[in-house]
């Protein structure tokens, strides 16, 4: 499998990576649901060590999944493998009795957590989970210092930035540099890297990269859901009630499913490769991190390495999807 740079790094990522949140399972955060369906530990770890042995190289997790859960599920799964992969890990949605995420001790009890739960030395890849450092970013200095100080330490090898908008990207990426950005992409909704706009200017201007969650829409970019049957989620997981799987929308997704077999293939793995490739056919992007709750999904995700799309494949995907789910 293709490795990647962390922008100007000597971090390097398998292309096609995983994310851990599915490992949380149901949870919720200050009264709101922020978890996946439950997961089985048996399939997962059969799914993790397929993903080794057919080079996966990073796993990303965070605090808040399952609030701890899913880092000490990867670290118990992985065992001495640990040494085999990249795992990066983030700080910002679980504030615990702190007044704000970001203050800064309670960033340096967060990092020595993380590193308890996934029994390491160091975190390779730390986020900022989100760009919300307080009114007027009154946080942001001395949590930006706070995280150069564990970099210095040896408990950070490289700083990343999660957030939720261009204006968050900008203002925020040129105070903490971060070697990489990480948000939401898929060919729903490819905002951050279509050429022209302002994360995608900042991406080329200083080599930042780009890790893309969701890459394939929860699902969404490889039918598994219908209008007939939109799919219904348990109390404590995040989907619930998200307008993305409700008839309406589910309506309007289909006929471009539908283009997307006709034009690939109706299988899931001719789906999963239009949604991954699509999105590492941008420069700038280093993985997509799918997320995973058994072996099936993995070998899903997998069998899309190594087969970029055309120049004619991207613009036909890109095409399909100009109105962006309309």
């Amino acid at each position: 499998m293709k490795m990647n740079k962390v922008g100007k790094s000597d971090l390097t990522i398998s292309e096609i990576s995983l994310g851990c949140w599915t490992l949380g399972g149901l949870n919720w955060v200050d009264g709101s649901p922020n978890g996946w369906a439950n997961v089985n530990e048996p399939e997962v770890e059969e799914a993790i060590n397929y993903a080794i042995d057919n080079g996966v190289t990073h796993f990303d997790n965070a605090d808040v999944y399952g609030n701890g859960r899913a880092e000490r599920m990867l670290s118990k799964i992985l065992g001495s493998r640990t040494k085999e992969v990249t795992i990066a890990t983030k700080i910002g949605w679980f504030k615990g009795t702190a007044a704000h995420a970001y203050e800064p001790t309670h960033i340096r009890h967060q990092c020595e957590q993380s590193l308890i739960n996934l029994k390491r030395d160091y975190i390779d890849l730390y986020y900022f989970h989100h760009g919300d450092f307080g009114t007027d970013d009154v946080y942001l200095d001395d949590a930006v210092a706070m995280m150069y100080k564990l970099k210095e330490e040896g408990k950070i090898r490289v700083i990343g930035l999660s957030s939720y908008s261009h204006e968050r990207f900008t203002t925020l990426a040129p105070k903490i540099k971060p070697d990489t950005l990480q948000s939401s992409a898929s060919a729903l909704d490819d905002k951050y890297l279509a050429k022209g706009t302002p994360t995608s200017d900042l991406l080329n201007e200083t080599g930042i990269s780009f890790v893309a969650f969701g890459p394939v829409a929860q699902g969404l970019l490889l039918g598994k859901y219908s209008k007939d049957n939109p799919p219904k989620f348990e109390p404590g997981d995040h989907r619930a009630g998200a307008p993305r799987f409700s008839v309406e929308f589910l309506t309007k997704l289909e006929p471009k499913i539908e283009a997307l077999k006709k034009h690939f293939g109706p299988t899931g793995e001719d789906l999963a490769r239009v949604a991954l490739q699509y999105l590492l056919k941008y420069d700038r992007v280093a993985a997509v991190i799918p997320g995973f709750r058994n072996l099936a999904q993995v070998k899903m995700n997998l069998s899309a390495a190594d087969k970029p799309l055309t120049n004619d494949e991207f613009s036909f995907v890109q095409s399909i999807f100009s109105n962006k789910g309309e």
